[in-house]
């Protein structure tokens, strides 16, 4: 058991305790297709940052000028 907890604990992970609400653990679980708590959670993490990683590229698309596209020296070789 402490091979596994030393294993585990690093800069960015290590063991704490929290209360969760189960039946969104469950809903969750369901949705991400996770197995375990600590599995569950993580996957529900990577999807927050995900999902503002995805926000962020979508205000990018809409900010006028931000990538150029309106400019044809760039544009010429987007189309092959």
């Amino acid at each position: 058991m402490l091979r596994y907890l030393l294993s585990m604990a690093t800069e960015a992970r290590r063991k704490t305790s929290f209360e969760v609400d189960f039946r969104k653990i469950d809903a969750a679980r369901d949705i991400l297709r996770t197995k375990t708590l600590t599995e569950t959670v993580d996957a529900a993490l990577d999807e927050v940052i995900k999902l503002e990683q995805r926000q962020r590229l979508v205000d990018l698309l809409f900010e006028p000028g931000a990538l150029e596209l309106d400019d044809p020296a760039v544009m010429v070789g987007a189309w092959r």
